[in-house]
């Protein structure tokens, strides 16, 4: 793979509140230079089957359809802190190889305790847009080598800055995901830099978070494949 290649760990499909058919995502995602892209749609107990199924028929029917790799994942979005991780180990027994978690974002009414339970999880692979993330929080993620976002979102970036900083401090890696809707949200690597340093991120910390820490974990789920 690429080391200079985009890749995004938060999408969304037409399978929850996304604009495009997987496919369309997949393609727009290529043709902008993305090297792999994680589908997370929105998901609870109520539709994870259905919504990693999908994905997994997606990838079974047309494996080398685009150049950019399709991971499957979920984001587990408004689910009560204590049942983050067993829905989370559920979605991975499911097939899904991104697990990611609506984080605290200042700009929606996530219950408090969402952050802890997510960093706390081993099934969990990335927080999204953790909004006033706690230093026990950020520790938590850096203990198990777990991605914390920062984000392109409209209104969940508000606090990148707060986000870029305790993370720095606790050591914690991130990753710049576009936390896509529409085809306008996807981002090049270009842009997604552009993000981590508007976050506060020095030159090391900005290749790490656009590059490095997200190549790994797509390193790691790709390996893992039949």
């Amino acid at each position: 793979m690429s080391t200079a290649k985009r890749i995004d760990l938060h999408t969304h499909s037409i399978f929850s509140d996304g604009e495009l058919l997987p496919s369309e995502l997949l393609r727009r995602a290529s043709a902008l230079g993305h090297a792999a892209v994680a589908i997370t749609d929105h998901a609870d107990a109520s539709n994870m089957e259905l919504v990693i199924g999908q994905l997994r028929r997606l990838l079974q029917a047309q494996p080398t359809d685009f150049s950019a790799a399709l991971l499957i994942g979920i984001e587990l979005t408004h689910v009560a802190p204590a049942s983050i991780d067993p829905l989370a180990r559920r979605a991975k027994e499911l097939g899904a190889e991104v697990v990611v978690v609506h984080g605290e974002t200042i700009v929606e009414p996530v219950a408090p305790g969402t952050n802890l339970a997510a960093a706390q999880s081993p099934a969990v692979d990335v927080l999204a847009h953790p909004g006033l993330i706690s230093a026990e929080v950020a520790h938590a993620l850096a203990e198990r080598d777990a991605l914390c976002e920062i984000t392109a979102r409209k209104g969940h970036c508000l606090t990148n800055g707060h986000v870029a900083s305790v993370c720095s401090a606790a050591g914690t890696r991130m990753v710049v995901n576009t936390d896509a809707h529409a085809p306008s949200d996807l981002a090049t690597l270009a842009f997604a830099r552009a993000v981590a340093e508007g976050a506060g991120l020095g030159p090391d910390l900005v290749d790490q978070a656009t590059i490095t820490n997200p190549r790994r974990l797509v390193e790691r789920i790709l390996a893992a494949r039949p």
